[in-house]
């Protein structure tokens, strides 16, 4: 299995945790060139718009995940968002290293359903265990969603 198929399962967990930061470092990394989507059906990714428009959702997701009447990822809605959003991004990861598009779209729906269960039941056991208020876990999660994000974007 080539390594860009992990960075793609990788990426798609990172918008099973967060949607919108996933498309919004990818985004990033197309625009400044360091993903080479030029020529393909995802060139879009690295246009100014798209920069513009994930980055100022994923702030805002940032924000409303903290917020108490926030849908559960799991719910249906939230969950199809994350699968598309891994999908878009593990996809970009793939066409950007000269792979398949389908199966890295594949690989990173798969990860994003991954991520949206193993993260949500990682927090609410830790809260619940821990009895630690859930936006401290919700912040930490953030800094590892973005950490992650990073990481297998510049790989």
């Amino acid at each position: 299995m080539s390594y860009v198929f992990l960075l793609a399962i990788g990426i798609g967990i990172v918008a099973g945790l967060r949607s919108l930061l996933a498309p919004a470092v990818v985004a990033w990394a197309a625009h400044f060139d360091l993903l080479n989507l030029n020529g393909s059906v995802l060139a879009f990714m690295g246009s100014t718009t798209a920069v513009a428009i994930f980055s100022v959702l994923a702030i805002g997701e940032l924000i409303g995940d903290k917020l108490p009447k926030t849908s559960r990822r799991t719910a249906l809605g939230p969950l199809l968002a994350r699968i598309l959003t891994g999908a878009v991004c593990g996809a970009s990861l793939c066409v950007a290293a000269g792979q398949s598009l389908p199966a890295g779209a594949l690989l990173g729906g798969t990860g994003a359903v991954i991520g949206a269960f193993v993260g949500y039941e990682i927090r609410r056991r830790i809260a619940n265990n821990l009895h630690i208020k859930d936006t401290f876990i919700a912040i930490c999660e953030d800094l590892i969603a973005i950490t992650l994000a990073y990481f297998l974007v510049w790989h």
